[in-house]
C-alpha cells in the first residue's frame, strides 16, 4: 500500500513539476498592398496566446504614419480581388473575420466581428514597433489560414460616419501560419 501512495504521490510531484503547456503562436510575413499583388515586404506581425487575450507584437516599416485600421481577414490571400464591386489590393482577403455573422464593428473590445483588432499607430519615419492585446482572441491557432490587413485611414470602432471604422483602402497584407 506504501508503495502505490508514493507511486502516486511521485506522479503528482512529476505533473506539478511539469512545463504548463506552450501557449499558441502564429505570424504573418506584411508586405505592401498593390494593385498587381503583394509588394515589398515590410516587417513582421507576431500573435500569441496570453492572459487576457492575444498579444499582438507589430514591427512593420515604410507605412504612412498615423493610426491605420487593422483587422482580421477571412481568406488566406494578399491577391488583388473585389471590393465592393471593384477589384482591390488585397481584396483576396475577403471581408472581416465574422464567424458569428454579426456584421458589426464595434473594435476590439466590442461585440462585433472577431476580426476587429486595436489600431496601431505609425510613427513619422513609417514604423510601428508596439504591443497590442486583442482580449476577445483566446487562440490564436485558429487564425491559421486567415489574413491580416493594414487600412490607410484610422479606425474608429463603429460603422458610422463610414462602415467598417472608416479604414478605407488596404495598404499591407499578411496570410497568417
Amino acid at each position: 500500500m506504501r508503495s502505490v501512495r508514493l507511486a502516486v504521490l511521485s506522479s503528482i510531484l512529476l505533473a506539478a513539476s511539469a512545463p504548463a503547456a506552450l501557449a499558441a503562436t502564429v505570424h504573418a510575413r506584411m508586405t505592401l498592398a498593390t494593385p498587381s499583388g503583394p509588394g515589398i515586404g515590410i516587417g513582421t506581425i507576431t500573435l500569441s496566446d496570453a492572459p487576457g487575450g492575444a498579444r499582438i507584437s507589430v514591427h512593420v516599416d515604410s507605412l504612412p504614419s498615423g493610426e491605420h485600421g487593422f483587422h482580421i481577414h477571412q481568406n488566406p490571400s494578399c491577391a488583388p480581388g473585389p471590393v465592393n464591386g471593384v477589384v482591390a489590393p488585397a481584396g483576396g482577403a475577403g471581408g472581416h473575420l465574422d464567424p458569428d455573422h454579426t456584421g458589426m464593428h464595434m473594435g476590439p473590445m466590442g461585440k462585433g466581428h472577431l476580426g476587429d483588432l486595436p489600431f496601431i499607430t505609425v510613427d513619422g519615419a513609417g514604423s510601428d514597433d508596439e504591443q497590442l492585446i486583442a482580449p476577445r482572441l483566446t487562440d490564436v491557432s485558429l487564425l491559421k489560414g486567415r489574413s491580416l490587413v493594414i487600412h490607410a485611414g484610422g479606425d474608429n470602432y463603429a460603422d458610422q460616419p463610414a462602415p467598417l471604422g472608416g479604414g478605407g483602402a488596404r495598404i499591407a497584407c499578411g496570410v497568417v501560419e
